[in-house]
């Protein structure tokens, strides 16, 4: 059924109508009142109604600090002669784009969008790229060199073999770096490899500002499903559920046994060895991973109680069996001091230290402590809500139910969590979003949502 526009019509009594002109001819008195009426019609609101089968739209949805140009919103950085330029963006504002955004990353200060599309572009990139973590992208200026700020999603050329049959699965962001998971042809990175984080050979003195370099990796034994960038590392699940990792190891984040630099992707051991493993989540320099009996490992740092529950240690340089009470796993979401996990039934635990998501008196634990499910809006008049989907950014936690609502809770830095005020957030607050929330990307001071219309 098409959309119909309806105008209002209210009742118009004949009488009440020619009140005003009763001394004057019948006729003159039914023209001029159906030239009122003629008005009165015009002026009426017109109501839109869906059709049996609507066609929901895929929106973006972006946060935070928009100085760096993270936003993609040009108009905040580089505003009219006479307006202001904003540095903050405390509530969600659409991201005005054409393409099916499949897949968002924030990294500092930078924003990665994906697409599934078999266009020949695939990946746009907005925000810092003094570094070339979204690519590079010519100034028209100088021809030599290229933005170190691109302010609106710009293009980010892949060099695939047969673009117009390869896809875009997924994208994430570290600190300065970036990856791109394809379904056919790979793993490709780009950006600073200062300590083999691109998965390529660290050159000394390498400088990466204006650097066209992106790296295609092919070190796995079979084809990688899901990629996870900490602040210089990264992280590689493959099909059979082996881990893979490469960068700076100093605090263990590599999970080799050792904490060195690696700069080719190498199989994790330990604790992982033989299981498979079905999700990482990494993103400060603590990695945790979960497994397709639902069973939670850890490695990397430690002095925020994130591995305490194993180790007296404040590095661990191989992945840990991590023995919580929590039930069974689903998924896991790593922050820079604090982490988070859902379980089967849609329950969320925190653990940590920071703002943990059950008030101001819990700011540290090493055990996973339950965020009552009240607060994700389950009620006698509610008893399925549960959450879905949770998401770590530097310091501030997401959490999307099976409604498609959004809850965040964590640091505010520079209004990233949305709410509409700069103070940081003790409990988990929704977010209020036109559509029902698909997905979230989580950075150090902005976010990203995936949202599809209601109707």
């Amino acid at each position: 059924m098409a959309l119909l526009s309806v105008p209002l019509r209210r009742p118009w009594p004949l009488r009440a109508a020619l009140g005003p002109w009763r001394g004057l001819s019948e006729a003159a008195g039914r023209r001029r009142s159906a030239r009122e009426l003629q008005e009165a019609e015009a002026g009426a609101p017109v109501y839109r109604y869906a059709g049996q089968q609507p066609k929901r739209r895929g929106r973006v949805f972006v946060w935070g600090f928009c100085f760096s140009g993270a936003l993609g919103l040009p108009s905040f950085v580089a505003p009219d002669a006479g307006m202001r330029p904003r540095r903050v963006q405390p509530v969600p504002c659409r991201l005005e784009t054409e393409e099916k955004i499949s897949s968002a990353a924030c990294g500092y200060g930078f924003t990665l969008l994906s697409s599934r599309t078999t266009d020949v572009t695939k990946v746009w990139g907005m925000g810092l790229n003094k570094d070339s973590q979204i690519g590079f992208h010519q100034s028209r200026r100088e021809r030599t060199k290229g933005y170190e700020y691109v302010l609106k999603p710009s293009p980010v050329p892949l060099p695939l073999d047969k673009p117009q049959q390869t896809r875009v699965s997924q994208v994430s962001c570290g600190r300065a770096h970036s990856l791109v998971l394809t379904d056919t042809e790979g793993v490709f990175s780009m950006g600073n490899n200062s300590y083999g984080q691109c998965g390529r050979k660290v050159i000394e003195g390498e400088v990466y500002s204006d650097s066209q370099i992106i790296n295609r990796l092919q070190e796995f034994e079979d084809r990688v499903v899901q990629v996870a960038c900490g602040q210089d590392h990264s992280l590689f699940r493959t099909e059979r559920g082996d881990v893979y990792s490469c960068g700076w190891g100093a605090d263990g984040q590599t999970g080799l046994g050792h904490y060195n630099i690696v700069s080719t992707p190498t199989k994790l051991r330990g604790d992982i060895a033989g299981v498979r493993i079905s999700q990482v989540a990494t993103y400060g320099d603590c990695c945790l991973a979960v497994s397709e009996d639902g069973e939670l490992f850890g490695w990397g740092n430690s002095e925020y109680l994130q591995l305490a529950s194993v180790t007296e240690s404040t590095q661990v340089n191989v992945p840990r069996h991590l023995p919580f009470k929590v039930g069974r796993v689903k998924e896991a979401a790593c922050g820079g001091t604090v982490n988070a996990l859902l379980n089967e039934e849609g329950h969320v635990f925190v653990w940590g230290y920071g703002i943990l998501g059950k008030g101001p008196k819990l700011m540290e634990t090493a055990v996973p402590e339950m965020i009552p499910p009240s607060l994700f809006g389950l009620s006698d008049f509610n008893p399925d809500v549960c959450v879905a989907r949770i998401r770590c950014g530097l310091g501030q936690f997401a959490a999307v139910t099976n409604r498609g609502e959004l809850f965040v809770w964590g640091k505010n830095v520079r209004g990233c969590l949305g709410i509409g005020r700069m103070e940081d957030q003790y409990f988990p607050w929704r977010v209020t979003l036109p559509g029902e929330v698909t997905d979230v990307a989580c950075g150090v001071d902005h976010m990203v949502t995936l949202v599809k219309s209601f109707i």
